[in-house]
């Protein structure tokens, strides 16, 4: 496009070097006007505002050929990927509040992702079994439909006990398939499991340690999580929660969100458009030239 730019220059060299014709009226023409004794003075103005169209398809040839800058870098929100693990098995239907404990655990989790806009989650319910129900994402919505198809009344055979560690590990699979951004698993259950017991706590526990993925566990029962359980969450760099009812439980999302605030980091410079000065200079090369139409007069020839 650049080379268009030949165009105005050919236009300026024949404005500047034409001979113009002989003429009754006294300012038709530079050289006309020169020749009756005006002087270069009244010949440069002429000359200047017929350049001026000139001028004006240089800039248009400039923005044609689409300028671009390199902005200053930005700060952005850390991506943090969060994969949520929800308890399916059949005690998750005892009630708690309004409703049961699967359906408090699952609002709560909507309340969550309002406030954490930017991040990856993921869903897998487990009971004896686990399946990961949303691969990780950055659209909510898939959330939200969850709830009303898959629960301790619609889970499949296989998903009435309770399997933490199969689950933990199976959620810690997801999470190091990705390579960017930080790793949480939030785990949500009411029942004990066998598989973290026997010193496989602490497996479990330097696993995640290891993969750099932080713990979170929501014990929705009346009793106190055991111990396995918050060796795993606290030796993550997590925490275990006990809410004891529905406003418990969204308080404690919202500590969670406290605990791992996200993180800003530099982002890299990107190129963007750059048509302002561009545009400036040919809107002032037009008005000037309006004013000179006024004023001076040129012979198209």
């Amino acid at each position: 496009m650049l080379l268009l730019l030949a165009l105005p220059v050919l236009h300026l060299w024949w404005v500047w070097n034409r001979r113009g014709r002989r003429v009754t009226l006294p300012f038709d023409s530079p050289r006309d006007a020169m020749a009756r004794g005006r002087g270069w003075f009244v010949r440069g103005l002429l000359l200047l505002g017929e350049s001026l169209p000139a001028l004006l398809l240089a800039v248009a040839v400039l923005l044609l050929a689409q300028p671009q800058d390199r902005a200053a870098p930005k700060l952005k929100r850390a991506l943090t990927n969060i994969q949520f693990c929800v308890d399916v098995s059949g005690s998750m239907s005892a009630k708690f509040g309004s409703g049961n404990r699967y359906d408090a655990a699952m609002r709560a989790i909507n309340d969550f992702l309002d406030y954490r806009t930017g991040d990856s989650f993921g869903l897998t319910f487990f009971g004896n079994n686990f399946l990961h129900w949303v691969p990780l994402t950055s659209d909510p919505s898939a959330f939200r439909c969850a709830a009303p198809f898959m629960g301790p009344e619609n889970s499949p055979p296989g998903f009435g006990g309770t399997a933490i560690g199969r689950a933990v590990l199976a959620c810690r699979d997801v999470l190091v398939s990705r390579s960017e951004g930080d790793r949480m698993i939030i785990l949500i259950t009411d029942g004990d499991s066998p598989d973290i017991m026997n010193g496989a706590d602490l497996e479990i526990a330097k696993k995640l340690k290891r993969d750099g993925i932080v713990l979170f566990a929501v014990n929705i029962q009346e009793s106190e999580a055991r111990g396995e359980l918050v060796n795993i969450a606290r030796l993550s760099g997590g925490e275990v929660f006990n809410p004891g009812d529905t406003q418990a439980l969204k308080g404690v999302f919202e500590r969670i969100d406290k605990m791992s605030k996200a993180k800003l980091e530099q982002g890299t410079s990107e190129t963007v458009d750059w048509f302002e000065p561009f545009s400036i200079a040919g809107l002032a090369i037009l008005a000037l030239y309006a004013l000179v139409q006024l004023g001076l007069r040129h012979t198209p020839w």
